[in-house]
């Protein structure tokens, strides 16, 4: 059952030009609460990584991050893709949101040292961030598909990319930037007033929610309902596994401490540019995509994309200039920001309204989780061949899975998104 489209002055249905969406007082509320979920768990990432690695010189605690965060955002996903699709979403945005706040003050009071603690503690906090965002992704997604018209969901997913990449450009730098004069705990709790700022933008979102969201499923035959439609469809399985598998093995930007310390002897502020320089460059590409949108080859286009992806990651392995691994990393940001943009926008075409939240959990299950495995999987493999052969070892495997899914999912490869609208 489709729900009532919303009237046209706020979905902007007639209105056919590039910046529609930007006109969609709820389309610009919805980027207000991607930006700053973003900034506030990027600022967090960055800043903690920084404090444990410089407390222990471990480059596997880096990865053991990554683990924390995973395990209970594995746990929690297909719940909370169920309670998105059967709750009023902007309410269980809300909630997330207090959740993000609470990981940054947990964490601040804790490298403040009042008290004794070893560094295994902070890794409490952290597994509370993997929890809470298993629910942002998924309302995200949801209220998308509730601003805007079909017409405008590729326009739409390159403008949020955009501000997406945006704030993983920001987050990092502010975090890396400001370690110095604030301090850690500090920085930690500006990124708390970030994530409170998302509830103001959620309560500002005039939103009508779905009637589906009122009826009651059983829950454990509801995530099942999502994911047999996730892995019967070939276009979508093949879109998100290959997203997976390219950021699982060639996520080498988890590691960014311990080249900046170890290789190429540079303080947080480099770190801060290290981890901004792919953000950069993913916007960068959703700037020219929001103008020239991918339509004809949009398959080959894409596996192109993942492809350089894994050869910039190669790239990265192998510099020892600051500035140069930084260049690798901004074009590896532009061939990801193809991938996000393609990605997505065959998600929103392709998912029933009534199926999103558990449809974007299982997105989040590919994707959101293999970058926190893939740190853990890079933190394995830097302890045990050391940085450099972990990283590059990890572009070829990428470029590996391309070829795999090219010859496996040729519905893939021969895509036009012409086709799907």
């Amino acid at each position: 059952m489709t729900p009532p489209p919303p009237e046209p002055d706020e979905r902007g249905d007639a209105d056919p030009s590039r910046a529609a969406p930007l006109r969609n007082r709820n389309f610009r509320a919805l980027l207000g609460y991607r930006i700053f979920t973003i900034l506030s768990y990027q600022i967090v990432a960055v800043t903690a990584g920084w404090h444990i690695y410089t407390e222990t010189g471990d480059p596997w605690m880096l990865g053991l991050i990554g683990l924390a965060e995973v395990l209970p955002y594995f746990c929690v996903a297909p719940f909370a893709g169920y309670l998105v699709d059967h709750l009023p979403r902007r309410k269980l945005g809300m909630v997330a949101a207090a959740g993000l706040a609470v990981t940054p003050l947990l964490l601040a009071l804790l490298t403040l040292d009042l008290f004794d603690h070893g560094i295994w503690l902070l890794y409490l906090p952290i597994m509370l961030t993997g929890m809470v965002r298993a629910f942002l992704g998924p309302v995200y997604n949801a209220l998308f598909a509730r601003v805007l018209p079909r017409s405008q969901f590729a326009r739409g997913a390159s403008l949020g990319s955009i501000v997406f990449q945006s704030a993983m450009v920001l987050g990092p730098a502010i975090g890396g930037l400001l370690i110095k004069p604030l301090g850690i705990p500090g920085v930690f709790a500006l990124a708390a007033l970030f994530a409170l700022v998302v509830i103001v933008f959620l309560a500002r979102m005039g939103v009508t929610e779905p009637p589906q969201q009122l009826q009651r499923e059983p829950v454990f035959a509801s995530i099942a309902e999502g994911a047999r439609f996730v892995f019967g469809h070939q276009l979508l399985l093949a879109a998100l596994a290959l997203d997976m598998f390219a950021v699982l093995f060639g996520g080498a930007i988890s590691l960014a401490p311990a080249f900046i310390h170890d290789i190429l002897h540079h303080g947080p502020e480099g770190l801060g540019i290290l981890r901004s320089a792919p953000a950069l460059g993913s916007v960068a590409m959703g700037i020219w995509l929001a103008r020239h949108p991918i339509q004809r080859n949009a398959g080959r286009l894409l596996l192109c994309a993942v492809a350089g992806f894994g050869l910039c990651m190669i790239g990265f392995g192998l510099s020892t200039a600051f500035w140069l691994s930084a260049f690798f990393l901004l074009l590896s940001g532009m061939c990801d920001g193809v991938s996000v943009i393609m990605r997505s926008t065959i998600m929103q075409l392709s998912t029933p309204d009534h199926m999103r939240g558990r449809v974007s959990s299982i997105n989040g299950l590919f994707v959101g989780s293999s970058n926190e495995i893939g740190a853990f999987y890079m933190g394995s493999m830097a302890r045990l061949l050391g940085l450099v052969p972990a990283v590059v070892i990890g572009g070829f495997v990428t470029m590996g899975v391309v070829a795999t899914t090219a010859i496996k999912a040729p519905k893939l490869r021969r895509l036009d998104l012409r086709d799907l609208t």
